[in-house]
């Protein structure tokens, strides 16, 4: 896993070979990434990393300026490894909860002008991930959510959708919230 650009530009992590999460490939990440330049400054930004995994957008989003980051994933292997990598590079403004993403949403009283989620493709609840985000109000107006999924996933008709975008098996759906 490496970090395409930015203040971490080039730095390399290595995923144990353990993991079951899958980290965004470096060919999507890069595609979206140019893709968000048309909708969002990340320098300064709030940013919230849903269903975290490897960590791999959390450290993207704080190597392109990010004010801070708050990174969830509830698996105990996975948050050790966010932490590590945090660690490696040294950054102080990355908030690493471990813990349930639904119950972590539904408690969250702060709001994000940036909001990636990558839940697993399998995840039952997924299809209501993008609703449940906007129901709880943590994206800021004028904010961005960028939804992974698989290609099964179909989310243009529901309210704040901009566009979708597929890069191989990766799927995105981009929201945003007016101001």
């Amino acid at each position: 896993m490496r970090v395409i650009t930015g203040i971490y530009k080039g730095r390399r992590f290595d995923i144990p070979k353990t993991f079951k999460a899958r980290p965004t490939t470096d060919f999507a990440k890069e595609n979206i990434f140019n893709v968000l330049m048309g909708y969002i400054d990340f320098d300064g930004a709030e940013a919230l990393d849903l269903f975290a995994g490897t960590g791999s957008i959390s450290l993207e989003l704080l190597s392109r300026g990010c004010k801070e980051v708050v990174s969830v994933e509830k698996d105990r292997d996975h948050a050790r490894f966010i932490s590590q990598c945090m660690q490696k590079i040294g950054a102080k403004n990355d908030v690493l909860v471990r813990g349930d993403v639904f119950k972590f949403l539904k408690g969250c009283h702060r709001q994000f002008d940036f909001i990636f989620a990558d839940p697993p493709y399998a995840l039952p609840e997924l299809p209501t991930i993008p609703s449940l985000i906007f129901d709880c109000g943590v994206l800021k107006p004028g904010g961005v959510l960028v939804f992974e999924h698989g290609k099964h996933n179909e989310f243009s008709t529901l309210p704040h959708f901009r566009e979708h975008r597929e890069y191989g098996s990766v799927n995105f759906s981009i929201f945003t919230l007016e101001e």
